[in-house]
């Protein structure tokens, strides 16, 4: 396992370099990006329509923060990842067509974002849950808001940040998935377990 520091932009050459398990600091340009910030992106480039910002060879982060204005100005006071899954049905659409280099999260994400990683050059890191506070001290400044009117938390925030992490690989470019592993590995425990007591499963 290695440890990587990245800054935005991020080649697609970069993070095939990424294996499962490694630990990543990034700095540079991060998007927030939940449920309706997916949908409205995804509705608006199949009807052929701008984004008001640009994903490609970023970071976005399931999130929605805890933020507050001061002085005419955002601060971001915690942000703590949202469960990656709830992005599942759109996150490998999002991936093809807008090329970020590294989604993060917290527990994990399917096969259909697995596969559209690995054909389209991108990783998934874990953050760990409950740590908010402790991403928002990686965050140098609030650089803009898109999308305001879903809401604080579900809006597009544009995050500039300094050795944002640690983020632990989970997904890699290769199609590997920690989290399909695990559960693999623990299915079959349970079924020595299972046997060892004369249970049948």
């Amino acid at each position: 396992m290695t440890t990587y520091k990245l800054i935005t932009p991020i080649s697609e050459e970069a993070v095939r370099k990424l294996k499962t398990g490694d630990t990543v600091y990034a700095s540079g340009t991060m998007f927030t990006a939940r449920d309706q910030a997916h949908r409205r992106a995804l509705e608006l480039a199949r009807q052929g329509k701008p984004l008001p910002v640009n994903f490609r060879n970023t970071i976005v982060f399931h999130c929605g923060p805890v933020a507050r204005k001061r002085d005419e100005r955002w601060e971001i006071l915690a942000a703590g990842p949202t469960t990656s899954t709830r992005m599942e049905g759109a996150e490998a659409e999002f991936i093809e067509r807008f090329g970020p280099r590294i989604i993060v999260g917290k527990a994990g994400m399917g096969a259909k974002t697995t596969e559209a990683m690995k054909k389209h050059g991108a990783v998934y890191c874990d953050f760990t849950g409950g740590a908010g506070v402790l991403a928002a001290r990686a965050i140098e400044r609030v650089e803009g808001v898109e999308w305001i009117d879903l809401g604080i938390p579900e809006a597009v925030w544009i995050l500039r940040i300094r050795e944002f992490g640690p983020m632990t690989v989970a997904i890699d470019s290769s199609g590997r998935n920690l989290y399909e592993e695990v559960a693999s590995m623990v299915e079959k425990n349970k079924a020595k377990v299972y046997e060892s007591l004369g249970i049948r499963s």
